[in-house]
């Protein structure tokens, strides 16, 4: 009888995590991102977004490289005139830093990036809209190592790029979705005088909008039913591609991109969590790897809209839209982080981020897709007086944990 031989995967892509922040870089990575993108003080597209300077990003890469991971700087907005003054001196600090590469869209700021930073990699961002071959083909000529793929590319087309060309393919996995095409947007420039493509954008897609049928004489009428119906909007579902990790995989991604530099501690350490598991599973034995529910139930406690696959198996449809009456998602709460455990006393140090109080049910969670389940019954403050309630954020607690935890292990409940 021939024995089957076994399937090897000689490529594990890269779980890259966003990073808003110092703190949230630490946190993605010590929750097993091989990578984060962050973004500096200039060129980039989240202005809102707590933006790194030169000395964090020279901590954040100093404490990537103590777990072997990288650091990208997303430089991705659309330049207008007076825009690109600066960047080159801005690239080549990038590069002293030990930045392992810059992520662009600009045509402009390519060519300052390639002429005033020479060895510093470029990265072509999702803003560019690359859909096809021929256009990874294009920015390798331009000396480009890898593209994020537009977010409209479905997994058939993936499947041919990888084919025809051997840049490094980055695609979108987890997160926002936005309702323009790549992302470029001049909606938030007519609504509130901020310009989407610069760093600006004050996602006018996402609010309520109404629709009205105006007669020529007489009141307006709602089209929408009235109040039985959620007033009308722009906005798509999130995106959330834990299903289909072996697709990616097999069709050649080199980076699995979550998407949310704006968003928590609590989100970015769940989520880099749960894709660092599917993916290591997979790769480790495609042969027998099976779907874990408890993946996608965990990806939901964060989860801030319904969850949906993209464009990657067909064009979305009204169901990826939100309007109508939505699902009800799971709401947790972030009410701490784990700063000591002392295993003779069983007592834990946490560093309180939102209330919570003795009767609560909490779950600790860590690194490695670690979990315990109690119900607090004491507290105490920094200085062992016993409280009932930690309602001050960012206080100093401790409480009894019956299940030994970790530094920097995280809290929720449910709300």
């Amino acid at each position: 009888m021939k024995t089957m031989e076994k399937r090897v995967i000689t490529k594990k892509p890269e779980v890259l995590a966003p990073a808003g922040t110092l703190e949230k870089l630490k946190m993605a990575i010590r929750y097993g991102a091989d990578a984060v993108f962050i973004g500096g003080n200039a060129y980039g597209l989240r202005s809102r977004a707590g933006n790194f300077t030169y000395e964090e990003m020279r901590e954040g890469v100093e404490f990537a490289q103590s777990y072997n991971a990288k650091v990208y700087v997303a430089a991705n907005m659309v330049a207008h005139e007076g825009d690109v003054e600066g960047a080159g001196e801005f690239f080549r600090t990038l590069r002293d830093i030990g930045i392992h590469a810059v992520i662009v869209s600009d045509p402009a700021l390519i060519e300052i990036c390639a002429m005033d930073a020479p060895g510093l990699p470029i990265h072509l961002s999702t803003q560019a809209s690359a859909t096809n071959y021929e256009t990874l083909n294009f920015w390798k000529e331009e000396g480009l190592e890898r593209v994020v793929l537009a977010r409209e590319v479905g997994m058939d087309e993936i499947k041919e790029i990888r084919q025809k060309t051997d840049v490094e393919i980055e695609a979108f996995i987890h997160g926002a979705m936005c309702i323009s095409y790549s992302g470029r947007c001049v909606l938030s420039n007519h609504m509130a005088d901020r310009d989407a493509n610069r760093g600006g954008c004050t996602q006018s897609c996402r609010w309520k909008y109404e629709l009205y049928e105006v007669p020529e004489e007489g009141e307006k009428e709602s089209l929408l039913g009235g109040e039985a119906m959620e007033a009308f909007s722009m906005s798509s579902v999130d995106m959330a591609m834990i299903r289909h990790i072996p697709d990616l995989v097999e069709n050649g991604v080199d980076s699995l991109k979550i998407e949310g530099r704006m968003k928590s501690i609590h989100y970015v350490s769940t989520v880099a969590n749960v894709y660092r598991q599917a993916v290591d599973a997979y790769c480790n034995d495609p042969d027998n790897y099976e779907f874990k529910q408890e993946w996608e139930d965990e990806l939901w406690k964060v989860a801030q809209r319904e969850l949906a696959s993209g464009f990657y198996y067909g064009v979305p449809t009204e169901n990826e839209q939100l309007f109508g009456k939505p699902r009800k998602i799971p709401a947790y709460s972030f009410i701490g982080q784990v700063l000591d455990y002392n295993e003779e006393t069983e007592i834990a140090t946490i560093q309180q981020r939102n209330v919570f109080s003795v009767g609560d049910e909490v779950e600790f969670y860590g690194p490695g897709f670690t979990h315990a389940y109690q119900t607090i019954d004491v507290l105490w403050d920094e200085n062992d007086e016993p409280i009932d309630r930690a309602p001050n954020p960012m206080m100093i607690v401790k409480t009894k944990v019956e299940v030994p935890v970790k530094p920097f292990d995280m809290i929720r409940k449910r709300k």
